[in-house]
């Protein structure tokens, strides 16, 4: 069996002989991989817990990028490896310089704009620092993204991935009895992903009311609003369902997504899906998707 290294930017959480990461693509993505190659994850290393646990036998994960960058490296060792890259970091960026100078080419994959991601997090500067590190890796990786726009204009495959099962489209429920708008959102709480944005728009309300659904442990008595609850990242399916099935709309106030699955489960549940305009290029064909400007205006119990 070929082996393949997956060169991660995900944060891994480490307890015991267990590995745990956030993201549930940085879950799913080498186990599905390992069911055709001998997947080696390397990735950097958390002290924070995560939610997801990757269950394949080959994790290594660092605390500094000097050993991150080591163990690439020694990874090109392996003459017929292959390497898939998951997002463009300072981490990864630096690993497929080094894989260049061994005469590798990495599969780069994008699951979401870095563009929007960096302006979100650094401001201006930030889409200046991924654009130089996205022209370099572009020239001789590659590519393959969920969308066409994020590719820039360079040369790449298109992929539309799906964690879907038939327990998803079975038993919907298509209205709940209740008066108040009950929003809810599954993510994390990170300021690309909008959630703070959307808290502040709803601060002041006395019958919208948030649910949040993703948070790290630490991060629970972080938020306090009258109109907000949240809970932990819900692996458990039925209990993520209900989650959906509970609630009136489905929010994705991300300020970059390239192919959200939450956006999927929501309208598999019949949910309507409430975003905003900076990725209104997700709605693509699907119906139940509802575009809205960053703002909330109360007026007359109207919204």
């Amino acid at each position: 069996m070929k082996k393949l290294f997956i060169i991660s930017n995900e944060s891994i959480y480490k307890n015991g002989n267990k590995y745990f990461c956030d993201n549930l693509d940085g879950k799913s993505t080498p186990e599905e991989l390992n069911k055709k190659f001998e997947v080696n994850l390397i990735a950097r290393k958390s002290r924070k817990e995560r939610a997801h646990e990757i269950n394949i036998n080959n994790i290594k994960i660092f605390a500094s990028i000097f050993s991150f960058l080591s163990a690439v490296i020694i990874s090109t060792k392996n003459n017929n490896a292959k390497y898939l890259f998951i997002s463009i970091s300072p981490y990864t960026f630096l690993a497929c310089i080094f894989l260049k100078i061994f005469k590798k080419t990495p599969i780069v994959y994008l699951r979401s704009d870095g563009y929007k991601e960096y302006k979100a997090v650094l401001g201006f500067i930030g889409p200046i620092i991924y654009n130089f590190m996205f022209k370099i890796v572009s020239r001789f990786s590659n590519l393959i993204s969920c969308r066409e726009y994020i590719l820039r204009n360079e040369k790449g495959k298109v992929v539309s991935p799906s964690q879907l099962d038939k327990d998803w489209f079975i038993n919907t429920k298509k209205e709940i009895n209740s008066k108040d708008l009950k929003l809810l959102y599954v993510g994390r709480l990170r300021v690309e992903k909008g959630i703070f944005s959307l808290l502040e728009l709803i601060k002041d309300s006395d019958d919208i009311f948030l649910t949040i659904v993703g948070a790290e442990k630490n991060s629970l008595k972080n938020i306090i609003q009258k109109n907000v609850s949240i809970y932990q990242t819900e692996n458990n399916k039925d209990k993520l369902i209900n989650f959906y099935d509970n609630h009136k709309i489905f929010v994705l106030p991300s300020f970059t997504e390239g192919h959200p699955m939450v956006l999927l489960e929501a309208l598999a549940r019949l949910r309507p899906v409430l975003i905003f305009e900076e990725i209104q290029h997700v709605i693509g064909d699907k119906k139940g998707i509802f575009v809205s400007k960053k703002k909330f205006k109360k007026s007359n119990g109207n919204h």
